[in-house]
């Protein structure tokens, strides 16, 4: 059966929901490169973000180490040019006009890319979300999305906050850059917990997930505010570092003067969290490329897929459960 009739039984088959599902267990999944005993390989574009922070590099790498030529795969990796959207629509319509298997895609702004992907539908080319989805989301323009619950993530770390300030106090919000999709559903997912609590947001702003912009911002938003800022919810574990190096400038204590939430769980917000640096990071999963290999393998071979599966993810709330994982963290 050709690829292009795999998709088209897919496209009729294909379930609208969203499934947790355990890394483990996709890894049994599917038939891990089928083309590979023939000799003729599955050709998979990656239309991928490029270098962005520690998530990043451990995300991409895990894609990259999975889809292997040993695997039955030839991956072409195209990551943006300094994060510019166009790059990643040129690299996508390439790999249209190439005819390749399947097409991955880490979109690097969520809006604007409709056309693209009805090209791809029109050629009969399945497109899979990796991490990151589009505004707006039409579920009938790609396969699935394979990552993390940001607005559930983002709603534990504001649950963690509410518990932490009962009696409230004054917060600052450091943002990835604007028109990302993971921005606004962080600020989703925060937002619902920690309304109606005593919690006071003083200042949301971006930080570019930057460590280097991390502290400069939370150094200005400090100064502004007197130092009077209790809490900070960085979206991401770099700007949550720089903020914490902000604060101890400021002559505050990380931890004890102005607690710090961070989201991601890379080994460098650990190891801060563990010397009491943050107070609570809660980990977004990179660590998906088996997942993506199952859904790929399903797909061409005209399974029914859910159109968005959840990575389990877990959270830290203190030193002792940082240390805990230390020793085995991959990223």
């Amino acid at each position: 059966m050709s690829v292009q009739r795999r998709f088209a039984k897919f496209l009729g088959l294909a379930a609208v929901g969203a499934i947790s599902i355990g890394l483990a267990a996709c890894s049994s999944g599917g038939d891990t490169g089928s083309d590979a005993d023939s000799g003729e390989l599955t050709t998979v574009g990656f239309v991928a973000v490029g270098p962005e922070g520690a998530w990043r590099e451990a995300n991409e790498t895990n894609v990259q180490d999975t889809f292997t030529k040993e695997a039955g795969f030839d991956l072409k990796y195209a990551p943006a040019t300094n994060l510019d959207q166009k790059s990643q629509i040129d690299a996508f319509t390439s790999f249209v006009d190439e005819g390749v298997d399947v097409i991955l895609l880490s979109a690097t702004e969520a809006s604007g890319w409709e056309d693209s992907l009805e090209r791809a539908q029109e050629a009969e080319i399945p497109v899979i979300l990796l991490d990151r989805g589009i505004e707006p989301d039409d579920t009938s323009l790609y396969v699935t999305r394979i990552a993390p619950d940001n607005v559930e993530v983002a709603k534990e770390v504001g649950a963690w906050a509410v518990e932490q300030f009962p009696d409230g106090g004054n917060y600052i919000t450091l943002e990835g850059p604007a028109g990302v999709g993971v921005v606004n559903e962080r600020n989703e997912g925060w937002n619902e917990s920690v309304e109606g609590s005593d919690l006071v947001q003083v200042a949301a702003q971006t930080a570019n997930w930057s460590a280097e912009e991390g502290k400069s911002v939370t150094e200005t938003l400090l100064k502004a505010n007197g130092n009077d800022i209790q809490l900070i919810f960085a979206q991401n574990d770099e700007m949550g570092l720089g903020a914490a190096q902000a604060v101890e400038e400021a002559g505050l204590e990380p931890g004890v003067d102005v607690k710090i939430a961070t989201i991601d769980g890379t080994m460098a917000a650990m190891e801060a969290l563990a010397d009491g640096q943050l107070s609570y990071v809660h980990e977004y999963n990179p660590l998906f490329g088996e997942t993506a290999l199952d859904v790929v393998n399903k797909t061409l071979d005209g399974e029914t897929v859910e159109s968005y599966i959840i990575v389990p993810s877990e959270a830290f709330d203190s030193a002792e459960a940082a240390q805990a994982v230390l020793a085995d963290r991959k990223y």
